[in-house]
């Protein structure tokens, strides 16, 4: 649900939009669209993917019903001659393009020894290259637009060591977008170019949340960022340019108070994902098992977990996790939530573990009684995670389902 206003200050304007089949970049065109722009909606679906909706042609058909006019072009941001055609037809059909917006993207978040080169490579050549490649390519077109802009879908540069030291790849595969705009930004100027980055503040419902996490319900719509970035690109880009801007700072800094329909599950809005790369602070919230029911005693807490263990629990997660506490409660720990009706208890799990987290006994003890929530703890370098980052991402969910029969 969109809460910011058209005001048909993109109307004309042509929106050259990397990975616009689905997801932000589609929403960012369809936003446009309602002004009655133009999109060039430059990415490599063409034919329906088995487990992801949208082709370049069904996003054409929405921009279009929407009062925009669309070009669909089948183009891989890692090969130059393909964007150098886009880009040439582009002008053909509108007479130039006004906005670049680099979106496509591609992530694997995994550690250095598990980081294969071949998805080393995607990463860097999707994110880091991609960006790079579509604004050379864009920028002497760009240049005879009275209202030029690039926008980067990329996070601010925290060089915080923790972003680095979770998923060394993908991180440097996102800041090179990010520094393609603090250099560029600068570059540019005398050509009256905007160039700009915006990040969601939270994960943001697409196709990839749902696959790291197999649940969105913890996750705001697309269109906070469309929102954001519409505002963004509304703006004058001559005085406008080198900002890493935060979703939700642009809607509120343009009079949306209340960000409630952005969120996919109303009722889930105090527990939202934070994205990655942005340092959060540690938000606590009321716990729904009591301090007595844990009293920092680590067997209590595991007792008390077992009672609640079910077939059903087990069907919805699909993971075997092993705990490694640190401190003073030092030992080893697992949940087996992957066969039978589910086993808890100490020592590793008989089956080898999907992921193992490792923490102190205290941030332990305060995840498990809904003080620290897993997603924040992870984020701020409480929780180190080993394995698949994916199914450990659902710890969270399991969490609150045992915090509800408690």
């Amino acid at each position: 649900m969109s809460l910011v206003a058209n005001t048909g200050k993109l109307a004309g304007r042509t929106l050259f939009i990397t990975g616009a089949s689905r997801g932000i970049g589609k929403a960012i065109a369809l936003k446009a669209a309602k002004d009655g722009a133009n999109v060039v909606i430059a990415a490599k679906t063409a034919e329906p993917h088995p487990k992801l909706p949208g082709t370049i042609y069904t996003a054409a058909e929405e921009i279009e019903a929407l009062g925009g006019k669309a070009l669909p072009c089948i183009v891989d941001v890692r090969d130059e001659k393909q964007v150098q055609k886009a880009v040439d037809e582009a002008v053909k059909k509108f007479n130039g393009i006004d906005i670049l917006v680099n979106n496509a993207s591609a992530i694997s978040l995994t550690g250095t020894a598990q980081t294969d080169m071949k998805r080393y490579d995607l990463m860097h050549n999707i994110n880091t290259r991609g960006t790079f490649l579509a604004s050379k390519i864009c920028l002497p077109v760009l240049k005879n637009s009275n209202h030029a802009h690039i926008l980067n879908l990329s996070p601010p540069l925290n060089m915080n060591p923790y972003w680095f030291s979770i998923h060394v790849a993908y991180t440097m595969a996102k800041y090179g977008m990010s520094m393609c705009v603090l250099g560029m930004s600068e570059e540019f100027k005398p050509f009256n170019i905007g160039v700009n980055a915006l990040w969601p503040k939270t994960a943001i419902a697409t196709a990839a949340i749902e696959m790291l996490t197999g649940d969105t319900s913890t996750s705001r719509k697309p269109e906070i960022v469309s929102d954001a970035a519409y505002l963004m690109l509304c703006k004058d880009p001559k005085t406008y340019t080198g900002n890493f801007a935060i979703d939700e700072d642009v809607v509120k800094e343009a009079g949306i108070k209340d960000l409630l329909p952005y969120a996919c599950d109303p009722s889930n809005v105090q527990n939202l994902l934070p994205d990655f790369f942005l340092d959060v602070s540690g938000e606590s919230v009321e716990p729904t098992i009591k301090e007595s029911d844990t009293a920092g005693e680590i067997p209590a807490l595991f007792s008390l977990i077992g009672k609640n263990l079910s077939a059903d629990l087990v069907k919805k997660t699909q993971a075997v996790f092993q705990f490694n506490v640190k401190g003073k409660e030092e030992g080893v720990w697992h949940i087996d939530l992957k066969n039978g009706e589910g086993t808890c208890g100490q020592g590793e799990p008989k089956n080898p573990p999907d992921a193992t987290l490792t923490m102190d006994g205290k941030n332990f003890t305060d995840m498990f009684a809904g003080k620290l929530k897993p997603t924040t703890a992870f984020m701020m370098g409480k929780l180190k995670i080993k394995g698949d980052l994916q199914k450990a991402m659902k710890l969270e969910k399991m969490m609150q389902s045992l915090k509800k029969k408690a």
